[in-house]
């Protein structure tokens, strides 16, 4: 509060910067489910996963007040090097294999329609829309969460990102499994409470636990509390494969199985990382509230495409986080 001419008026103080990372695909299949198909544009072309992104994006500026956002995307869901290294990679979600190009991901058709106005949405209210070419929107995430100078959220449904939590960095996931309104903020300590190891060790917990929604088979045998022990007592897979070999420190059991799953273990390490270090240019990622004639494109779209609040909501929340 500042004091003119006797009187108070109310200042807006700058927000601390918070860069705000969207696992996109993740989000849009989250707000295809939950608003209802009955939701259309005037020309009847469904909606409602248009809708529910805008509704998601105006929650989360106004809860975690984020000054800078991305949309991270994912230019290739299924990376062929991935693929590679592990043939059963998502492979029970491919609906066309594509020799020159990314397979075609099973996605409901009224949804596949919607993306493009998804995209366009997005670029209107300022968020830039970033991929990278033959990687994953997690990848595009890990990059820019590991390279970040300032606090980061990372908005996903996605277990696998719980390997980028770090409270020294103040890196943090806003986890959506149980629904937007039920938002989880996974930190050190969550991770520890739920599977027994720290975040720097979850990829190697996932690694040895798979994961059958991504077709990692795992190791056969060992399941969350085994994985967890045995990162508790050898730090990571490599102490662990290390000790299998030696024996030393390993029951019999364990041994055979972590030892039995060599070929899997050469290669799933790299599949389940997220990449950090991929060459992306750094986007204007600053939120700022939109001039009047951005108003009026983004509300002539809104009409539309009958759009409704949920293009006001967003724009009203973008307006509130200043230059």
């Amino acid at each position: 509060m500042t004091e003119s001419g006797g009187h108070c008026k109310t200042v807006l103080m700058p927000r601390a910067d918070k860069l705000l990372l969207l696992d996109t695909a993740s989000l849009y299949f989250r707000a295809f489910y939950g608003v209802p198909d009955k939701v259309t544009a005037p020309d009847g072309s469904p909606i409602n996963a248009v809708r529910g992104m805008l509704d998601i994006v105006a929650k989360l500026v106004t809860l975690y007040e984020p000054t800078h956002v991305v949309a991270c995307w994912d230019d290739d869901w299924r990376p062929q090097w991935r693929v590679d290294l592990i043939p059963s990679y998502k492979s029970h979600r491919v609906v066309e294999a594509v020799p020159t190009g990314p397979d075609v991901e099973e996605v409901p058709d009224p949804l596949e329609a919607q993306i493009p106005l998804i995209r366009e949405t997005l670029g209107l209210l300022g968020i830039p829309i970033i991929g990278v070419a033959e990687h994953e929107a997690d990848d595009v995430i890990g990059t820019l969460a590991t390279h970040a100078t300032m606090p980061v959220d990372i908005v996903t449904g996605d277990r696998d990102l719980f390997q980028l939590v770090d409270d020294a960095r103040d890196v943090r996931v806003v986890y959506t499994a149980r629904g937007m309104s039920n938002l989880e903020i996974v930190t050190d300590s969550v991770v520890v409470t739920k599977y027994g190891v720290l975040p720097s060790q979850y990829a190697d917990f996932a690694t040895m636990r798979g994961d059958a929604s991504d077709g990692l088979p795992g190791v056969a045998g060992v399941g969350e509390k085994t994985a967890a022990t045995l990162l508790q007592a050898h730090g990571d897979l490599a102490g662990v494969r290390a000790a299998a070999e030696s024996g030393e420190g390993m029951s019999a059991g364990v041994r055979a199985k972590v030892l039995a799953a060599s070929d899997y273990l050469d290669v799933a390490p790299t599949v389940v990382a997220v990449a950090t270090a991929l060459e992306i240019t750094a986007p204007d990622a600053a939120l700022r509230p939109l001039d009047p004639s951005d108003v009026d494109v983004a509300t002539a779209v809104a009409e539309k495409w009958n759009l409704g609040t949920s293009m006001t909501r967003a724009i009203a929340a973008v307006a509130t986080t200043g230059d």
